[in-house]
């Protein structure tokens, strides 16, 4: 399943206020865990998880306190990012036993859009983070670029591994929205396009940083790898998506559904196909928005 319809820009958070619902964050409440997770037995009573997600924690087992942390950090980041406004995301924190999160999350909301994204952004940025820092076993520093730096600048230090903090940060969030029976099909769409958000605005948050060599501070080779930015600013930057987050609608386009902008006129922007139905442009969209996905009412 793809995370979102080709006719919505990737930048673009979005909102659908479906009565059935798919509840893909409930892996957050893992933050509450207290217990060491060094056993496979453990990972069935891990509260939040889809069958899915205990099979991986199975196979990865050292991986997990790295997701446990992550989980964390999205509960704390979260709220330190909305604590001066009215929403402050204290309906984050639920019992780990609660079948579903408070309204606000559990629709089709800005809000629920935002979390989704954080979600997605903060397990890919812990996980590329425990690469670097020697954490996790199963993988090491990111690779050195193939591009030259300019004269005093060498390639060096210890990259975040984002390549393996996306691969394996994305397979473990997304699989709640990947089983067959979990919620309406234009609830995935919208969850898993909101993720890809998340995930987009963490790969742009890759930048070069750099240490100073050279006699008394002159600093005449600098030593540079890429590293993350931290995650306060990457929720900063999904923030700014969240005040500006697109209602959408789950509707044809052509021989499928799909989820497409609610309030956008779309009369000037309409082609007929070969059964005379109305389909939108895409290059129409892209020059009008640019945010996260909520359903409309």
């Amino acid at each position: 399943m793809k995370s979102s319809s080709h006719v919505l820009p990737l930048g673009v958070l979005t909102a659908l206020l479906l009565s059935q619902v798919c509840s893909g964050i409930k892996w957050l409440t893992l933050s509450q865990t207290t217990s060491y997770i060094n056993q496979t037995q453990h990972c069935k009573r891990l509260s939040g998880l889809v069958s899915s997600q205990v099979q991986l924690c199975r196979s990865n087992l050292e991986l997990m306190q790295t997701i446990v942390q992550a989980a964390r950090e999205v509960k704390k980041t979260c709220q330190k990012t909305f604590a001066d406004m009215r929403w402050n995301c204290s309906s984050i924190e639920i019992a780990a036993d609660a079948q579903k999160y408070p309204p606000d999350l559990d629709r089709g909301t800005r809000e629920a859009a935002f979390v989704y994204a954080l979600s997605a952004a903060t397990i890919s940025h812990t996980i590329a983070r425990a690469c670097t820092s020697g954490d996790l076993r199963l993988c090491t520093c990111g690779p050195i670029p193939a591009e030259i730096p300019e004269p005093g600048y060498r390639w060096g230090g210890c990259a975040d591994n984002l390549h393996y903090g996306l691969m394996t940060g994305s397979k473990f969030s997304d699989a709640p929205m990947k089983m067959k029976r979990s919620g309406s099909h234009a609830n995935k769409l919208m969850h898993l396009h909101n993720s890809e958000v998340g995930r987009q605005v963490l790969r742009e948050s890759m930048v070069m940083k750099c240490k100073c060599h050279g006699v008394s501070g002159s600093c005449s080779i600098r030593t540079c790898w890429r590293g993350l930015q931290d995650l306060r600013e990457i929720a900063m930057d999904l923030k700014t998506k969240y005040l500006s987050a697109t209602k959408v609608i789950h509707r044809p386009m052509g021989t499928r559904k799909q989820l497409v902008p609610k309030d956008i006129d779309i009369r000037p922007a309409v082609q007929q196909n070969l059964h005379g139905q109305r389909q939108l442009r895409p290059d129409v969209l892209r020059t009008r928005l640019q945010p996260l996905h909520r359903e409309a009412g």
